[in-house]
């Protein structure tokens, strides 16, 4: 995983491009009326809320939301300003999240793990294994094993970590199997190995670890699956390899193949949610051609495989941005690709990982010149997802 913390705060209409930092931007009290509408049960009218808090100020911004998400009435209100907060880059905004690990609102606490998993402080990552005992909800303790795994090298994250991949709910353990896999945890070799070599839901999730660890000594592993693994599992294996620098070519071939064969059979959607993830994993790795093949296979496709192409290229946008951006300044029709990637963030809903998203996009609009593909692109992003 190698995207950047890139935070800033810039700001974006729906209807139109950002508004220029000269230029009029909401006064301090439009944007405490804005933060109190974050909650709004009418999605417009918190949609445009967020957008009002985007385009304001940092000076401005940053205290309001601040005070509300350290205590605002509503719950929500307090998640919303502290995913807000997250965008503008403040240095204060550590302090916050460091009293956010202590807080009762599971919200607050899942969005503090994924900034420290984003910025990394050694300092805290005491208290961020002392959390395992007691995190037990499952939107919080994944975003906890993720920050942790950031710290992969830290012998303390590591002897965590590795414990945690052979022990605990079979959903828990994806989600550290898949963090190792993400921060290319070579430490964990041994135990995700024997994982990759039973039978079980686990199976797959070890083997797309170990490719993206990049170590060669698991190709005995893969070899062996390709025996004797179901077919369901041989597009995970096939990403694997590939991930390992052998044999890309032919392995991505196999992986657009069976994408479009399972895209044409309504019986096969294992098969392509098998495919779309594989790719994914080569795009967030830095794989062009994988992006524009979940591209080209996703525009034209209809549910349910759609679905699934969807969740992998909003899976790559999140992970990789500056690939996602790269490509599609090349798209010669942008708007069915941005139909597919807001499908896919309606289904994603991850808060904070999409406001990193909008703070690159709203950058990249900035120092795009006038004209260039790279501003079209981010002012057509900025309308369609609506921020």
């Amino acid at each position: 995983m190698s995207v950047a913390l890139l935070l800033i705060a810039l700001s974006a209409q729906a209807t139109q491009p950002p508004v220029s930092p000269a230029s009029s931007a909401p006064t301090s009290a439009q944007v405490v009326a804005a933060i109190d509408k974050l909650a709004d049960l009418e999605y417009p009218s918190r949609m445009d809320a967020a957008r009002t808090v985007r385009r304001a100020a940092p000076t401005v911004a940053v205290p309001a939301l601040t005070k509300a998400a350290n205590g605002h009435a509503d719950g929500y209100v307090r998640f919303r300003a502290l995913v807000l907060l997250s965008g503008f880059n403040d240095p204060g905004t550590r302090d916050v999240m460091i009293r956010m690990l202590a807080e009762k609102n599971d919200r607050l606490r899942a969005v503090a793990y994924a900034y420290f998993e984003q910025a990394p402080d050694p300092a805290a990552l005491p208290r961020l294994i002392d959390a395992l005992s007691r995190e037990e909800s499952e939107f919080v303790r994944p975003a906890l094993t993720r920050a942790i795994a950031a710290h992969g090298g830290d012998k303390r994250a590591q002897d965590a970590m590795t414990k945690l991949v052979m022990q605990g709910h079979d959903f828990f353990r994806s989600a550290v199997i898949e963090a190792i896999g993400d921060y290319k945890g070579a430490y964990a070799f041994n135990a995700l190995t024997t994982v990759a070599k039973q039978d079980g839901p686990l199976q797959d999730d070890a083997v797309l670890a170990l490719g993206k660890i990049g170590d060669k000594r698991a190709l005995e592993t893969f070899a062996a699956l390709q025996r004797t693994a179901p077919r369901t599992s041989q597009p995970v294996i096939a990403a694997s390899i590939c991930l390992l620098g052998v044999n890309c070519s032919s392995h991505l071939g196999f992986l657009t193949e069976t994408l479009t064969f399972g895209i044409k059979q309504p019986n096969y959607q294992e098969l392509v949610r098998g495919a779309a993830n594989g790719l994914a994993a080569l795009a967030v790795g830095g794989n062009e051609d994988a992006l524009r093949t979940l591209i080209q296979a996703g525009v034209p496709s209809r549910d349910p495989a759609r679905a699934a192409i969807a969740l992998a290229l909003g899976t790559v946008a999140l992970r990789n941005t500056p690939l996602t951006l790269k490509v599609l300044e090349a798209q010669a029709k942008l708007d069915p690709v941005l139909d597919l990637l807001h499908e896919a963030f309606d289904m994603l809903e991850e808060d904070f990982v999409e406001e990193r998203f909008f703070a690159h996009v709203r950058r990249g609009y900035w120092q795009g010149k006038p004209g260039s593909p790279t501003r079209s692109v981010a002012e057509a992003l900025i309308r369609k997802l609506e921020f």
